[in-house]
């Protein structure tokens, strides 16, 4: 980003693809038909009627070769128009990286682990796409979604404020996860004033509730590997806020990453960072630090990309600037959200259902990147934004497009 007009036009469009976003993913919370667990990214669902979302776990990360079409006899399947591709992820990221600046050696030396961490991800039982490939086995897209959707693992979402369940849905996803050795990815998503009051509001009714509500949550996650991904936009699109009410949501974050931890000392916390197209590192970076995310007690580092499209290469960079920025002990790395970015973002700023996108990087907690701890599902290809289908909801043709 160059420029205060630029940034700021850049934050506005981000702000308003991150709402419609967020949206999309709290009405998929609403649809939910689950055994146990279940709902677009994949929701744990407990008997308070609450939603979470979770997803499918592979244990390396090679990059999904393109598919040949296939044609499809469904209505739905019709193809949307879509640009001729372009040269490759790894093309472009070689190209970016060639570009970029070296990060600081801090971010080079990343600290060594005393205690080993699983680098398979765990892929949760149920999901809507997992209902749609058992709905329908006949269909010509199946094996294609199957075998680039569903057979990844995903993050868990708990979108919520249920708190008589909360507990035992967490302790489900993360004792599934213990039980297979890999490791589930969850996504607390109820923090007050969620969203600025936009499509996505909702959360806990106020600050005090939600700490409540954290210390149920950090109650559930028992004792082996997980990786919490801390409120979604809390921090990137705190700007509606009053300096007042930022501080005060930003020390409740601090708070809920201590919690987590000492909850379960083999969690992982990271903070949101937003993405390499809304603010600037130092300012992205000044925020976090104000909410516990510098601290080893509460926090693993930073998160970015959440349900967007922006690229792998541009998103290694931002958040490395980021981390920089940000200080804090030299083991601080970034998670990234790359299941919808195997084509960059569109060019023209598109949000809702962009044509031409694909998915990225499969999940891997195996990076081979300085500083990178992992590539993450957060958003299930195939959920849309609303264009192409319900908001929230698995749509088959959406889908098949981002697989292919």
């Amino acid at each position: 980003m160059s420029g205060s007009r630029a940034q700021r036009l850049a934050a506005r469009r981000a702000e308003r693809r991150r709402a419609a976003r967020r949206h999309a993913m709290v009405a998929a919370a609403s649809v939910v038909v689950a055994v146990g667990a279940a709902t677009g990214m994949m929701s744990a669902v407990g008997d308070g009627g609450g939603s979470d979302r979770a997803r499918p776990g592979v244990t390396a990360s090679p990059r999904l070769e393109p598919l040949p079409a296939v044609p499809s006899p469904s209505p739905s399947a019709t193809k949307s128009p879509s640009p001729e591709a372009g040269p490759g992820e790894e093309e472009k990221q070689k190209e970016k990286e060639k570009a970029s600046p070296e990060p600081s050696a801090s971010r080079i030396e990343k600290k060594r682990r005393t205690t080993p961490v699983s680098t398979r991800l765990y892929r949760h039982p149920d999901s809507q796409v997992l209902n749609w490939l058992r709905a329908n086995p006949d269909d010509p897209r199946r094996a294609v979604i199957e075998s680039r959707i569903a057979d990844q693992p995903a993050a868990v979402w708990f979108a919520d404020h249920s708190p008589d369940s909360l507990t035992s849905r967490v302790r489900a996803v993360a004792s599934g996860g213990a039980a297979q050795g890999r490791t589930p990815v969850l996504v607390p998503y109820a923090i007050p004033d969620r969203d600025c009051g936009g499509h996505s509001q909702g959360g806990a009714p106020d600050l005090g509730a939600y700490d409540a509500w954290i210390d149920r949550f950090a109650a559930g996650l028992g004792t082996g590997e997980v990786i919490v991904i801390l409120e979604p936009d809390s921090i990137a699109q705190s700007a509606c806020l009053s300096a007042g009410q930022r501080a005060d949501r930003f020390a409740s974050l601090a708070r809920a990453g201590r919690v987590l931890k000492e909850a379960n000392p083999r969690a992982r916390v990271y903070f949101d960072a937003g993405h390499s197209g809304w603010h600037a590192p130092a300012k992205q970076a000044g925020w976090l630090r104000q909410a516990g995310a510098a601290s080893a007690a509460s926090s693993d580092g930073i998160f970015s990309n959440v349900s967007n499209f922006h690229g792998t290469a541009d998103e290694i960079a931002y958040d490395r600037a980021v981390l920089d920025a940000l200080g804090g002990p030299s083991g601080l790395g970034a998670v990234i959200d790359t299941s919808r970015n195997g084509a960059g973002a569109p060019a023209d700023g598109e949000w809702c259902d962009p044509a031409g996108r694909k998915v990225g990087r499969a999940p891997t907690l195996s990076t081979g990147e300085a500083g990178i701890d992992g590539y993450l599902w957060v958003k299930l290809p195939g959920e849309s934004d609303g264009c192409k289908g319900t908001p929230g909801t698995f749509t088959p043709s959406y889908a098949y497009d981002l697989a292919r």
